[in-house]
């Protein structure tokens, strides 16, 4: 077996990048500061589509790039950005994408975070559209007044730089975002193919960080940052009386295992607002082994052998009261029926399920919604059957039959401030799962 890649080294672990993008326009992810926006805006670092290229075409600055291009700097410094997180969580992985750069890529870069209290933070001016300039002196100043003092200290091996944005522009006082806290150290970027050139980035931090700063040495061009990990929620702060989604994205929920996702991962269903398109779902291939002539039974389900399947890992213990399933956009792709299970496991567990690709014991799963017919493009609410039992679970599984597309689920219920599981016949499976639980991946 391979040894695990050391943090904040480039690596070829992948397996963070199932998780979700925290910086990407489509979760709330903003870019707040740019030192250099000459020839790309720094807004296509966090697009959520891959980057492109158009061979022939030119802006008034020079060639259209899909990314990050500064100009080749001719001041002293070096370039950077700093971008707020619409996920704020645990960072688990990075991949810096240089793809289509050839020439013109950064040679190297770092990246820096910090967990900022948003209601303490100075207006910042807003951006607008971006290209052939570079940052104001009074943007550096917003941008210094709003980096506030970071959790943690930064790398001993990184050096604060002093920062001149143009020639016209005084040398400001050192920033105290370069104080952050180095996720990254300066790192060398390496190109691959020229349409696919990812660097990826294991991190095993456990703080929680709301802002990221990615530098670059000195200048250059990068077309995506990609800042992989799970949302990490207040669970002191929320009111006891309504109910939460327990299974979303934003809080830390996170599909652990699948058994198709031939159009779309199961990490979408429980993503941030409303479904976008058909795109942004889960969708599985169609069931090779569907009879060729179907049937329905007297319930109006359709008789079929086989089905797809998504279990998730919920943001905390706790009871499933109300259950929302959304088929929007899927107009004749919907499953014909679904149902939802639940069971407790322990982060052991968990890990034995995952290489045993998910034969939980059938003992193991209650029944949160039997099967229930579904019907295509329309959200449907449903009571969960855990509503007078009080069964707290951790994991559930969404079964749907025999396949297609589903674009968001809510599991919507009430978290266990202390879950006291009860031993199964041995005595060293008692544990407690307290507020704030958080298992490992």
């Amino acid at each position: 077996m391979a040894d695990a890649p050391k943090e904040g080294k480039l690596t070829r672990f992948l397996d963070f990048a199932q998780l979700i993008d925290m910086a990407s326009e489509s979760v709330g992810g903003k870019v707040l500061f740019a030192t250099d926006d000459f020839f790309a805006p720094a807004e296509n670092l966090i697009k959520s589509d891959g980057p492109s290229f158009r061979e022939h075409e030119y802006t008034e600055f020079g060639k259209w790039m899909d990314g990050w291009e500064t100009r080749r700097r001719r001041t002293a410094g070096h370039d950077w950005c700093v971008i707020r997180l619409g996920i704020q969580g645990v960072i688990r992985g990075f991949d810096v994408d240089i793809s289509y750069f050839s020439g013109n890529h950064a040679p190297r870069m770092s990246i820096q975070a910090a967990n900022l209290e948003e209601d303490k933070l100075p207006e910042i001016p807003q951006r607008g559209t971006r290209m052939g300039a570079a940052a104001t002196p009074e943007e550096f100043e917003a941008i210094a007044q709003a980096s506030l003092s970071p959790m943690h200290p930064g790398h001993p091996d990184e050096k604060p730089v002093l920062l001149r944005a143009t020639a016209s522009i005084c040398v400001f006082c050192q920033l105290k975002s370069d104080e952050w806290s180095y996720l990254v150290p300066m790192t060398e970027l390496k190109p691959g193919n020229p349409a696919s050139s990812h660097n990826y980035f294991l991190v095993n931090s456990p703080q929680r960080w709301t802002h990221v700063r990615l530098n670059i040495f000195p200048d250059g061009g990068i077309a995506r940052l990609r800042v992989y990990g799970t949302g990490q929620k207040d669970w002191t702060a929320i009111d006891p009386k309504d109910p939460v989604d327990l299974v979303a994205i934003a809080f830390g929920g996170v599909c652990v295992g699948f058994s198709n996702a031939h159009f779309g991962h199961p990490n979408n269903m429980i993503g941030v607002g409303g479904p976008k398109s058909m795109a942004d779902g889960w969708e599985t291939a169609r069931c090779l082994d569907r009879p060729p002539v179907l049937e329905n039974d007297e319930n109006g389900i359709l008789q079929v052998q086989g089905c797809e399947w998504a279990v998730f890992r919920l943001a905390h213990p706790g009871v499933i009261t109300q259950i929302e399933i959304d088929t929007k956009y899927f107009k004749g792709n919907s499953p014909d029926s679904c149902k939802i299970e639940g069971c407790i496991l322990t982060t052991q567990e968990e890990e034995d399920m995952v290489k045993q690709k998910w034969t939980v014991p059938v003992h193991k799963w209650k029944p949160l919604l039997p099967v229930t017919k579904l019907s295509p493009n329309e959200n449907q609410s449903f009571d969960s059957l855990t509503l007078e039992l009080q069964d707290v679970i951790t994991h559930a599984r969404f079964t749907i039959i025999p396949d297609g597309g589903v674009s968001r689920l809510r599991l919507k219920g009430f978290p266990s401030s202390i879950c006291l599981l009860r031993p199964r016949g041995d005595s060293r499976m008692r544990f407690s799962v307290k507020t704030g639980f958080k298992a490992n991946l």
